[in-house]
């Protein structure tokens, strides 16, 4: 039997009903209240998001640490900067980013399918070098017909490679390309390549530093070889935008706030790096020894802008890779289009 409680009249409400229904108004004011600070906080970080500047590079080599250390010290953008890891690829995949970095070789592959591709200013020239067992009979750059070379093939460091031992007359096909991994730090891995050469599953490797640096070491003063020639082949890591970001003015702007500081970063770079606590700086950037970022510095110029060679220096460039990635090479009209100094003319 139901007993009404006391006071219960037809059509009123009890002070229980009254206390649940102001206890339920509160939890759907309160959920109300949290999805509006939600909402709220993710449009911030929409905004946030879509007002940065973005730049996607690879975060493991030396040639990167000036986009760090530019943010840090010098740019004064009226948007944040951040790295994200990637390269020229995401340019020409995703419209979120502004810039990215990578070697010319990289540069050039996105170019040919995305001709709104820009290279805008020059981080670093690095003359790559190889190292090779001179107990293996290797004294020059001929020797090396017919034995084991390690590198990445489809990178910067396998143009290199080709270029190198074809200065030498030495052709594809009469040496053995060997894949391994770099090493930044010693103890190498065993699928590294300083490790390889030293365990002689190889004869020679050519890579970005400090790979060679520690090979060398590994294989001894009196028995490694090194080969080096900035006039074949040096790497030109550079910094790309787009034709879409550098006409927005506002983008625009940030951009030329983060050469501008990239520029001021190459200038203590180049001059004053032990006075800036640079070799520090990179050492814990990419996980080195500062020692040995300090025995490689030297191989790295910090060049800002380019020459009037780098125009020869990609047509022949962009010959190969056409070969090698079965496709019509670009025209150097439209190479010439590729190089946009204008950015470092503002600056």
């Amino acid at each position: 039997m139901y007993i009404r409680p006391p006071g219960y009249k037809h059509g009123t409400k009890t002070l229980l009903h009254k206390v649940t229904e102001i206890v339920e108004g509160r939890e759907r004011k309160d959920q109300y209240i949290m999805h509006y600070s939600t909402s709220l906080l993710l449009l911030a970080s929409f905004i946030s998001f879509t007002g940065a500047l973005r730049i996607a590079t690879s975060l493991q080599w030396i040639e990167h640490t000036p986009q760090a250390y530019a943010i840090a010290n010098f740019y004064k953008g009226q948007s944040a900067a951040s790295l994200i890891s990637g390269g020229v690829a995401n340019l020409a995949t995703d419209s979120t980013f502004d810039l990215a970095a990578n070697a010319e070789t990289q540069g050039l592959k996105q170019y040919h399918n995305h001709k709104n591709i820009r290279l805008i200013y020059v981080i670093c020239e690095v003359p790559y070098r190889i190292v090779a067992r001179k107990n293996g009979g290797i004294s020059s750059l001929a020797d090396l017909k017919g034995k084991r070379i390690g590198t990445l093939s489809g990178t910067s460091a396998g143009i290199f490679i080709q270029r190198m031992l074809a200065s030498a007359g030495v052709q594809e096909g009469q040496y053995t390309i060997v894949s391994g991994d770099v090493c930044m730090k010693t103890p190498c891995g065993s699928n590294t390549f300083p490790s390889m050469i030293k365990d002689g599953r190889i004869d020679a490797f050519g890579i970005w530093e400090p790979a060679v640096e520690l090979g060398a070491r590994a294989l001894g003063a009196n028995n490694a070889v090194l080969f080096q020639n900035i006039t074949t082949y040096r790497e030109v890591y550079s910094l790309y935008s787009t034709t879409d970001k550098l006409n927005d003015p506002k983008i625009r702007k940030d951009i030329v706030s983060f050469v501008r500081a990239l520029n001021q970063t190459r200038g203590v770079y180049s001059q004053t790096p032990e006075q800036n606590g640079i070799y520090e700086f990179v050492a814990k950037r990419v996980g080195m020894d500062v020692e040995i970022v300090k025995a490689v510095w030297a191989d790295h110029l910090w060049t800002g802008t380019w020459k009037d060679d780098l125009i020869d220096f990609l047509v022949s460039e962009d010959a190969y890779l056409a070969k090698t990635d079965k496709r019509p090479a670009v025209s150097k009209a439209d190479l010439e289009k590729f190089l946009d100094d204008s950015v470092i003319e503002e600056i």
